[in-house]
């Protein structure tokens, strides 16, 4: 597997950069369709789902893996055909993120900017460089970007600069949760103009000035490279600059994909917690002493919590799906009506969310009650299910997430812009 190596500011200095063609390749010229896609990623996320626990115990990053996934095509399964995509439905690409969430909700994380990046060139015909990041994308190129500061200023706050020299930008400053730093090619962020505007854009990582860090230290999902990325004399030339919209779209909620993947994200930890439950239950664990079966596997009391943690798993599964053909429904809508089915996505997708993170949380906390001390071992690494779903959760709380809902339907009130919805 390729690995990183690391000194001890967290500077990252890869065997391979993400362009290497070293490991076995498919052929990108070659139509792509979801079926393909599925096929080709299903020995891949093997691999995946079996090296996870190790991975995140010795910090080791799935670079090769990761390139096998973007090489199969995974962020064109949503572009249509026309495009050179696969074509696929918003269901089928959020089926395909919840299996590289079950195999390892880390490289599914680290993946999301890039599948964002795709649904915006497959949901948005206006989009600024569309034919650019269209092209992108079938060079199987990986997406990572953030808005995100560690300055204690107020949240949203943008204090990178952004000078003139000549026709370009210089910047400096400095990103935090940078999810899929490592991974990707193109990064998309933002700096404060000395006229106090906002300037958008998007460079590649390899930029003379541009550092990554991998120093994300939450409890959970460790292996998103979510870090810190610092701009440093970075030159912006005037074609990666993002023009700002000059009129508000009929759907404001542009962050409703967003929230859809994490939740997403969630019901694949969700099956995965169910995955281990059922493998630790018939090659592991035995019954207590006063069990009246002679296996786990006949004992009721074991079979009711694996029911349990199952039934989460299908709650989280469907929801999460339901959601996405919902979503699906909104493109192509306009006006008025685009505004209104937008909305009423946005709630549901937010419900998803609450009903994805809680079943998540109980089955990931339930797959201990299948086994006795031995399944709390640390060379197991079932922990790591319930803090990636709660590191996950914290992405937009929860409990905003039901207010307003609550106060959309009761009043019809509609959801805050601020694409966390």
């Amino acid at each position: 597997m390729t690995t990183a190596h690391l000194d001890r500011s967290g500077d990252v200095n890869h065997d391979r950069s993400p362009t290497d063609n070293s490991i076995e390749q498919p052929d990108t010229a070659a139509a792509v369709t979801v079926a393909g896609i599925r096929s080709a990623t299903a020995p891949i996320l093997r691999r995946l789902g079996d090296t996870a626990r190790v991975r995140e115990q010795t910090r080791d990053y799935a670079f090769a893996d990761v390139r096998a996934l973007a090489e199969a095509g995974v962020t064109l399964t949503g572009i249509a055909v026309a495009d050179g995509g696969a074509g696929g439905s918003l269901r089928e690409v959020t089926e395909l993120v919840i299996e590289i969430a079950r195999a390892d909700s880390s490289v599914a994380q680290a993946l999301r900017a890039s599948f964002l990046t795709a649904n915006q060139v497959a949901s948005r015909p206006d989009l600024p460089h569309r034919a650019l990041i269209l092209q992108r994308l079938r060079n199987r190129e990986l997406f990572a970007g953030t808005s995100n500061e560690r300055t204690g200023a107020a949240s949203g706050e943008v204090t990178a600069t952004a000078r003139r020299d000549g026709e370009d930008w210089v910047i400096d400053g400095a990103k935090y949760y940078s999810t899929g730093g490592l991974y990707a090619h193109w990064f998309s962020t933002q700096a404060r103009t000395e006229d106090d505007e906002i300037l958008r854009f998007t460079v590649p990582l390899d930029r003379a000035g541009v550092q990554r860090l991998d120093d994300f230290d939450a409890v959970g999902q460790r292996l998103t490279a979510s870090g810190t990325t610092r701009f440093t004399g970075v030159r912006v030339s005037a074609d990666e600059v993002i023009p700002a919209p000059e009129t508000e779209p009929d759907n404001p909620w542009q962050g409703s994909f967003a929230q859809l993947y994490l939740a997403a994200i969630q019901a694949g930890i969700a099956a995965r917690a169910r995955d281990d439950a059922v493998t630790f239950v018939r090659e592991k664990a035995r019954p207590i002493k006063h069990s009246s079966a002679t296996s786990s596997v006949e004992d009721p009391y074991v079979r009711q919590t694996v029911g349990e943690i199952a039934a989460r798993a299908l709650a989280a599964r469907a929801v999460v799906l339901l959601a996405a053909e919902t979503l699906e429904d909104v493109r192509g809508r306009t006006g008025a009506d685009a505004t209104t089915a937008a909305a009423a996505a946005a709630v549901e997708i937010a419900q998803a969310g609450v009903i994805a993170i809680e079943s998540a949380l109980t089955a990931a906390g339930l797959v201990f009650d299948v086994g006795g001390g031995s399944i709390t071992d640390r060379g197991l690494g079932f922990d790591r299910h319930w803090r990636n779903a709660r590191t996950a959760a914290n992405h937009n709380p929860r409990q905003w997430k039901q207010a307003v809902a609550g106060a959309f339907h009761l009043t019809g009130e509609q959801p805050p812009t601020t694409g966390l919805f």
